[in-house]
Protein backbone atom coordinates (compact mmCIF):
# COMPACT_ATOMS: atom_id res chain seq x y z
CA UNK A 1 0.00 0.00 0.00
CA UNK A 2 3.11 2.81 0.30
CA UNK A 3 3.34 2.67 -2.84
CA UNK A 4 -0.28 3.51 -4.23
CA UNK A 5 -1.40 7.03 -3.61
CA UNK A 6 -3.97 6.79 -0.35
CA UNK A 7 -6.76 9.44 -1.13
CA UNK A 8 -9.90 10.48 0.54
CA UNK A 9 -12.34 13.52 -0.04
CA UNK A 10 -13.11 16.07 2.98
CA UNK A 11 -16.50 17.58 2.96
CA UNK A 12 -18.62 20.30 4.76
CA UNK A 13 -19.75 19.07 8.14
CA UNK A 14 -22.81 20.60 10.32
CA UNK A 15 -21.02 21.01 13.46
CA UNK A 16 -18.50 18.51 15.56
CA UNK A 17 -20.79 17.68 18.03
CA UNK A 18 -22.53 14.75 16.85
CA UNK A 19 -20.34 11.36 17.38
CA UNK A 20 -20.53 10.24 13.49
CA UNK A 21 -18.86 13.96 12.31
CA UNK A 22 -16.19 13.34 15.47
CA UNK A 23 -15.29 10.22 14.11
CA UNK A 24 -14.93 10.86 10.54
CA UNK A 25 -12.66 14.10 11.11
CA UNK A 26 -10.37 12.64 13.59
CA UNK A 27 -10.12 10.00 10.61
CA UNK A 28 -9.18 12.51 7.79
CA UNK A 29 -6.43 13.69 10.37
CA UNK A 30 -5.15 10.21 11.04
CA UNK A 31 -5.22 9.92 7.19
CA UNK A 32 -3.25 13.07 6.90
CA UNK A 33 -0.84 11.99 8.83
CA UNK A 34 -0.40 8.91 6.91
CA UNK A 35 0.49 11.05 4.12
CA UNK A 36 -2.93 10.36 2.22
CA UNK A 37 -4.18 13.33 -0.22
CA UNK A 38 -7.58 14.74 0.16
CA UNK A 39 -8.59 15.16 -3.39
CA UNK A 40 -12.15 17.43 -2.30
CA UNK A 41 -11.82 21.04 -1.22
CA UNK A 42 -10.68 21.42 2.65
CA UNK A 43 -13.03 20.66 5.23
CA UNK A 44 -15.39 23.20 6.52
CA UNK A 45 -17.72 23.09 9.16
CA UNK A 46 -21.19 25.44 8.01
CA UNK A 47 -24.78 24.95 9.20
CA UNK A 48 -26.32 25.51 6.05
CA UNK A 49 -28.14 22.54 3.83
CA UNK A 50 -28.14 24.44 0.92
CA UNK A 51 -24.34 25.40 1.29
CA UNK A 52 -23.17 21.97 2.38
CA UNK A 53 -24.67 20.13 -0.59
CA UNK A 54 -22.63 22.57 -3.24
CA UNK A 55 -19.67 22.11 -1.20
CA UNK A 56 -19.92 18.15 -1.35
CA UNK A 57 -20.89 18.20 -4.60
CA UNK A 58 -18.18 20.64 -5.83
CA UNK A 59 -15.40 18.22 -3.37
CA UNK A 60 -16.52 15.23 -5.39
CA UNK A 61 -16.83 16.54 -8.58
CA UNK A 62 -13.34 17.36 -8.15
CA UNK A 63 -12.18 14.44 -6.56
CA UNK A 64 -13.44 12.30 -9.57
CA UNK A 65 -10.91 14.34 -11.81
CA UNK A 66 -7.95 14.35 -9.61
CA UNK A 67 -8.25 10.44 -9.40
CA UNK A 68 -5.78 8.51 -10.54
CA UNK A 69 -4.80 5.05 -12.06
CA UNK A 70 -3.99 2.71 -8.65
CA UNK A 71 -4.97 5.26 -6.66
CA UNK A 72 -6.48 4.03 -3.31
CA UNK A 73 -9.73 5.97 -2.11
CA UNK A 74 -10.68 5.90 1.46
CA UNK A 75 -14.13 5.96 2.19
CA UNK A 76 -16.54 6.52 4.92
CA UNK A 77 -19.84 4.57 4.57
CA UNK A 78 -22.79 5.88 4.57
CA UNK A 79 -21.23 8.30 1.97
CA UNK A 80 -24.61 10.45 1.63
CA UNK A 81 -26.27 9.84 -2.23
CA UNK A 82 -22.58 9.30 -3.83
CA UNK A 83 -21.28 6.07 -2.76
CA UNK A 84 -21.78 3.48 -5.56
CA UNK A 85 -21.14 6.47 -8.20
CA UNK A 86 -17.50 6.99 -6.86
CA UNK A 87 -16.89 3.38 -6.37
CA UNK A 88 -18.00 3.43 -10.30
CA UNK A 89 -15.43 6.47 -11.19
CA UNK A 90 -12.73 4.93 -9.43
CA UNK A 91 -12.80 1.66 -11.08
CA UNK A 92 -13.10 3.52 -15.01
CA UNK A 93 -10.18 5.15 -13.47
CA UNK A 94 -8.34 2.29 -12.56
CA UNK A 95 -8.17 3.17 -9.24
CA UNK A 96 -9.68 1.06 -5.77
CA UNK A 97 -11.72 1.85 -3.42
CA UNK A 98 -11.79 1.23 0.83
CA UNK A 99 -14.54 1.62 2.65
CA UNK A 100 -15.00 2.10 6.56
CA UNK A 101 -18.69 1.44 8.02
CA UNK A 102 -19.57 3.64 10.65
CA UNK A 103 -23.82 2.98 10.12
CA UNK A 104 -25.53 0.38 8.53
CA UNK A 105 -28.92 1.38 6.92
CA UNK A 106 -30.82 -1.91 7.49
CA UNK A 107 -29.45 -2.42 11.00
CA UNK A 108 -31.12 0.70 13.33
CA UNK A 109 -32.97 3.17 10.80
CA UNK A 110 -33.89 0.10 8.54
CA UNK A 111 -33.42 2.55 5.48
CA UNK A 112 -32.31 -0.31 3.48
CA UNK A 113 -33.11 -3.93 2.83
CA UNK A 114 -30.44 -6.13 4.38
CA UNK A 115 -29.50 -7.17 0.64
CA UNK A 116 -29.74 -3.63 -0.96
CA UNK A 117 -27.28 -2.79 2.00
CA UNK A 118 -25.03 -6.10 0.84
CA UNK A 119 -25.11 -5.09 -3.06
CA UNK A 120 -24.02 -1.16 -2.14
CA UNK A 121 -21.16 -2.49 -0.16
CA UNK A 122 -20.01 -4.65 -2.85
CA UNK A 123 -19.50 -2.07 -4.90
CA UNK A 124 -16.21 -1.27 -2.86
CA UNK A 125 -13.09 -3.12 -3.22
CA UNK A 126 -12.31 -3.48 0.60
CA UNK A 127 -14.78 -3.01 3.40
CA UNK A 128 -13.68 -2.15 6.82
CA UNK A 129 -16.55 -3.31 8.89
CA UNK A 130 -16.52 -1.33 12.47
CA UNK A 131 -15.35 -4.46 14.64
CA UNK A 132 -15.19 -8.26 14.01
CA UNK A 133 -18.81 -9.18 15.11
CA UNK A 134 -19.86 -6.79 12.38
CA UNK A 135 -17.37 -8.23 9.99
CA UNK A 136 -18.95 -11.97 10.60
CA UNK A 137 -22.61 -10.36 9.99
CA UNK A 138 -21.29 -9.13 6.48
CA UNK A 139 -20.23 -12.38 5.73
CA UNK A 140 -23.31 -14.28 6.98
CA UNK A 141 -25.23 -12.17 4.58
CA UNK A 142 -23.30 -12.83 1.55
CA UNK A 143 -21.02 -9.97 1.59
CA UNK A 144 -18.46 -11.58 -0.64
CA UNK A 145 -15.62 -8.64 -0.83
CA UNK A 146 -12.69 -8.78 1.39
CA UNK A 147 -13.60 -7.31 5.18
CA UNK A 148 -11.68 -6.31 7.68
CA UNK A 149 -12.41 -5.04 10.93
CA UNK A 150 -11.76 -1.60 12.75
CA UNK A 151 -12.23 -2.68 16.61
CA UNK A 152 -12.65 0.87 18.01
CA UNK A 153 -13.55 4.43 16.28
CA UNK A 154 -9.98 6.75 17.07
CA UNK A 155 -10.69 9.84 19.32
CA UNK A 156 -8.48 12.80 19.14
CA UNK A 157 -8.14 15.38 21.77
CA UNK A 158 -5.61 17.83 23.14
CA UNK A 159 -7.10 17.32 26.20
CA UNK A 160 -5.79 14.95 28.97
CA UNK A 161 -7.70 12.96 30.30
CA UNK A 162 -6.63 12.01 34.65
CA UNK A 163 -5.02 8.77 35.06
CA UNK A 164 -5.15 9.06 39.15
CA UNK A 165 -7.82 6.93 41.04
CA UNK A 166 -10.06 8.52 43.45
CA UNK A 167 -10.88 6.82 46.73
CA UNK A 168 -14.33 7.20 47.51
CA UNK A 169 -16.92 4.94 49.47
CA UNK A 170 -19.24 3.81 46.88
CA UNK A 171 -17.79 3.77 43.34
CA UNK A 172 -19.43 6.47 40.75
CA UNK A 173 -20.34 5.69 36.99
CA UNK A 174 -21.10 7.91 34.37
CA UNK A 175 -23.74 7.79 31.57
CA UNK A 176 -23.74 10.36 28.97
CA UNK A 177 -25.65 11.14 25.89
CA UNK A 178 -28.82 12.76 24.18
CA UNK A 179 -31.76 10.77 26.76
CA UNK A 180 -34.95 9.94 25.27
CA UNK A 181 -37.66 7.27 25.88
CA UNK A 182 -36.77 5.60 22.83
CA UNK A 183 -32.67 5.07 23.63
CA UNK A 184 -32.32 5.40 27.19
CA UNK A 185 -35.68 4.02 29.09
CA UNK A 186 -33.55 1.95 30.99
CA UNK A 187 -32.79 4.40 32.89
CA UNK A 188 -36.41 5.01 34.64
CA UNK A 189 -36.13 1.07 35.74
CA UNK A 190 -32.50 1.93 37.56
CA UNK A 191 -33.50 5.23 39.12
CA UNK A 192 -36.34 2.84 41.32
CA UNK A 193 -33.48 0.26 42.27
CA UNK A 194 -30.13 2.32 42.43
CA UNK A 195 -28.66 1.44 45.76
CA UNK A 196 -25.30 0.47 46.49
CA UNK A 197 -23.58 2.78 43.99
CA UNK A 198 -23.59 6.32 42.14
CA UNK A 199 -24.77 7.08 38.84
CA UNK A 200 -23.79 10.66 37.48
CA UNK A 201 -26.21 11.81 34.34
CA UNK A 202 -24.83 13.85 32.05
CA UNK A 203 -27.87 14.45 29.41
CA UNK A 204 -31.16 16.35 29.49
CA UNK A 205 -33.17 14.99 32.20
CA UNK A 206 -36.48 16.28 30.77
CA UNK A 207 -35.98 13.41 27.92
CA UNK A 208 -37.00 10.55 29.94
CA UNK A 209 -40.87 11.19 31.53
CA UNK A 210 -40.76 8.85 34.75
CA UNK A 211 -37.45 9.12 36.28
CA UNK A 212 -37.44 8.98 39.98
CA UNK A 213 -35.50 10.84 42.10
CA UNK A 214 -32.83 8.85 44.07
CA UNK A 215 -30.14 9.97 46.26
CA UNK A 216 -27.61 7.68 43.97
CA UNK A 217 -28.35 9.52 41.05
CA UNK A 218 -27.31 12.88 40.29
CA UNK A 219 -28.13 14.53 37.12
CA UNK A 220 -25.75 16.93 35.44
CA UNK A 221 -27.29 18.06 31.82
CA UNK A 222 -25.03 18.41 28.93
CA UNK A 223 -20.99 18.59 29.36
CA UNK A 224 -18.81 19.69 26.46
CA UNK A 225 -16.89 16.90 25.15
CA UNK A 226 -13.83 18.73 26.18
CA UNK A 227 -14.35 19.61 29.80
CA UNK A 228 -15.44 16.02 30.50
CA UNK A 229 -12.22 14.37 29.42
CA UNK A 230 -10.66 16.56 31.08
CA UNK A 231 -12.59 16.82 34.32
CA UNK A 232 -15.20 13.87 34.77
CA UNK A 233 -14.95 12.82 38.20
CA UNK A 234 -15.88 9.50 38.03
CA UNK A 235 -14.79 5.34 38.27
CA UNK A 236 -16.73 3.95 35.25
CA UNK A 237 -18.41 5.07 31.85
CA UNK A 238 -21.77 2.86 31.23
CA UNK A 239 -21.88 1.79 28.09
CA UNK A 240 -25.93 0.29 27.97
CA UNK A 241 -28.90 1.23 25.62
CA UNK A 242 -32.64 0.52 25.81
CA UNK A 243 -35.61 -0.69 27.65
CA UNK A 244 -34.62 -2.96 29.93
CA UNK A 245 -31.71 -3.81 32.80
CA UNK A 246 -31.59 -7.43 31.51
CA UNK A 247 -29.58 -7.46 28.40
CA UNK A 248 -29.94 -4.43 25.50
CA UNK A 249 -33.26 -4.69 24.17
CA UNK A 250 -34.90 -2.99 22.14
CA UNK A 251 -33.62 -1.53 18.49
CA UNK A 252 -30.76 0.32 19.90
CA UNK A 253 -30.12 -1.88 22.50
CA UNK A 254 -29.58 -5.12 19.93
CA UNK A 255 -27.78 -2.39 17.57
CA UNK A 256 -24.72 -2.60 20.44
CA UNK A 257 -24.57 -6.32 19.41
CA UNK A 258 -22.81 -4.88 16.06
CA UNK A 259 -21.91 -1.60 16.20
CA UNK A 260 -18.70 0.03 17.53
CA UNK A 261 -20.66 3.00 19.92
CA UNK A 262 -18.39 6.35 19.45
CA UNK A 263 -19.34 6.96 23.12
CA UNK A 264 -17.21 3.66 24.09
CA UNK A 265 -13.79 5.66 22.53
CA UNK A 266 -15.56 8.90 24.10
CA UNK A 267 -15.25 7.65 27.72
CA UNK A 268 -11.83 5.74 27.24
CA UNK A 269 -10.74 9.16 25.98
CA UNK A 270 -11.42 10.52 29.47
CA UNK A 271 -9.57 7.50 30.92
CA UNK A 272 -12.84 5.94 32.21
CA UNK A 273 -13.10 1.82 31.98
CA UNK A 274 -16.54 0.63 30.76
CA UNK A 275 -19.26 -1.47 32.48
CA UNK A 276 -20.86 -2.92 29.28
CA UNK A 277 -22.81 -5.69 28.45
CA UNK A 278 -21.50 -8.56 27.35
CA UNK A 279 -22.80 -9.64 24.32
CA UNK A 280 -22.07 -6.19 22.68
CA UNK A 281 -19.70 -6.60 19.93
CA UNK A 282 -16.44 -4.34 21.62
CA UNK A 283 -16.91 -6.80 24.59
CA UNK A 284 -14.12 -8.82 23.78
CA UNK A 285 -11.60 -5.73 23.07
CA UNK A 286 -12.80 -3.98 26.96
CA UNK A 287 -11.91 -7.41 28.05
CA UNK A 288 -8.90 -8.47 26.38
CA UNK A 289 -7.55 -4.81 27.57
CA UNK A 290 -8.41 -5.48 31.16
CA UNK A 291 -10.20 -1.95 30.96
CA UNK A 292 -13.72 -2.29 32.40
CA UNK A 293 -16.15 -5.25 33.30
CA UNK A 294 -18.70 -7.02 31.12
CA UNK A 295 -21.93 -7.81 32.66
CA UNK A 296 -25.29 -9.27 31.11
CA UNK A 297 -27.43 -7.64 33.27
CA UNK A 298 -27.54 -4.36 35.27
CA UNK A 299 -28.76 -6.21 38.69
CA UNK A 300 -25.67 -7.71 38.25
CA UNK A 301 -23.43 -4.69 38.99
CA UNK A 302 -23.84 -4.20 42.66
CA UNK A 303 -22.10 -7.40 43.69
CA UNK A 304 -19.27 -6.55 40.74
CA UNK A 305 -18.97 -3.28 42.00
CA UNK A 306 -18.88 -4.17 45.56
CA UNK A 307 -16.23 -6.85 44.89
CA UNK A 308 -13.78 -5.04 43.60
CA UNK A 309 -10.70 -4.29 45.01
CA UNK A 310 -8.48 -1.03 45.00
CA UNK A 311 -5.78 -2.64 43.14
CA UNK A 312 -8.34 -4.04 40.20
CA UNK A 313 -9.73 -0.63 39.96
CA UNK A 314 -6.23 1.06 39.47
CA UNK A 315 -5.14 -1.96 36.87
CA UNK A 316 -8.75 -1.40 34.48
CA UNK A 317 -8.16 3.02 35.31
CA UNK A 318 -4.01 2.05 33.78
CA UNK A 319 -5.47 0.25 31.15
CA UNK A 320 -8.34 2.01 29.84
CA UNK A 321 -5.18 5.58 29.94
CA UNK A 322 -3.25 2.91 27.48
CA UNK A 323 -6.30 2.70 25.19
CA UNK A 324 -6.63 6.21 25.30
CA UNK A 325 -3.47 6.79 24.40
CA UNK A 326 -4.05 4.77 21.44
CA UNK A 327 -7.28 6.31 20.36
CA UNK A 328 -5.61 10.04 20.85
CA UNK A 329 -3.23 8.74 17.52
CA UNK A 330 -5.11 7.14 15.46
CA UNK A 331 -3.70 3.22 16.05
CA UNK A 332 -6.91 1.56 15.52
CA UNK A 333 -7.64 3.29 11.79
CA UNK A 334 -3.75 3.17 11.00
CA UNK A 335 -3.48 -0.45 11.85
CA UNK A 336 -6.04 -1.66 9.89
CA UNK A 337 -5.28 0.45 6.88
CA UNK A 338 -1.68 -1.17 7.11
CA UNK A 339 -3.00 -4.47 7.19
CA UNK A 340 -4.52 -3.89 3.74
CA UNK A 341 -2.80 -6.02 1.33
CA UNK A 342 -3.77 -4.37 -2.64
CA UNK A 343 -1.35 -5.86 -5.21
Amino acid sequence: MEQKRLCYISRNYYNLTSAGNKAKTDNEDTLAEMGAINLGLPRTIRNSKILAFFLDLIGILRACILLQKDDILFLQYPVKKYFSFLCHVAHLKGARTVSLIHDLGSFRRKKLTIQKEINRLSNSDYIIASNEKMKGWLKEHGLQKSVGALGLFDYRSASRCSEEVTEREQVKVVYAGALSMKKNSFLIELSKTLSHWQLLVCGNKEGLQGLQNNPQITYQGFVPSEEFIKHIDADFGLVWDGNSLDGCSGEYGQYLKWNSPHKVSFYLRAGLPLIIRKEAAVAPIIEEAGAGITISSLEELDDKLANLTTEQKKEMKKQAVNLAQKLNKGSFLTKTLKEINFR
